[in-house]
């Protein structure tokens, strides 16, 4: 019998990550009493889906990530993705495959097959800095701007 633990608490392993890292105040996880989330309004089949994603257009290794939402064609996929300065298992996956992270033709699929109604024009990325407050105040208010310019109906957020 093993005696390490089952699984990993990521709650405690960054709170353990942050106070190492010198931060005086443990890491506060976002607590919503008022879930910013709807059930739908009708069925997916009629709904428009919008793609988000926390990876960043390709870029120069002196380029800095964007600070900001951006947003890209959903008619012209991106064959890439710039995901090297972002937290994964670089041991055991690698982010080559755009769609696992950005899956814009397998919703197309589903278009296709009628399962959903469409897909937006554009899908968003959105930066990783970390902060609760630039996320709630900046970020969020620009994507759901962004999600209703092109109609959405259901966000699908696709973190890496």
């Amino acid at each position: 019998m093993s005696t390490h633990p089952q699984y990993i608490s990521y709650i405690d392993r960054t709170r353990e990550y942050y106070a190492a890292l010198g931060y005086p105040k443990p890491y506060v996880w976002s607590h919503y009493e008022d879930v910013p989330f709807a059930p739908l309004l009708k069925p997916l089949s009629e709904s428009r889906v919008g793609l988000v994603t926390t990876a960043s257009p390709l870029r120069r290794a002196e380029d800095k990530r964007p600070k900001t939402v951006w947003s890209g064609e959903t008619a012209t996929p991106p064959e890439a993705l710039y995901t090297d300065d972002l937290a994964w298992d670089r041991d055991n996956t690698h982010t080559q495959d755009v769609e696992s992270f950005l899956p814009i033709r397998h919703l197309q699929r589903f278009v296709d097959e009628t399962r959903v109604g469409s897909l937006a024009p554009r899908f968003h990325g959105v930066p990783t800095d970390y902060s609760q407050r630039r996320t709630i105040e900046r970020d969020a208010p620009q994507l759901l701007d962004r999600c209703r310019e092109d109609g959405v109906d259901v966000a699908l957020l696709v973190p890496l």
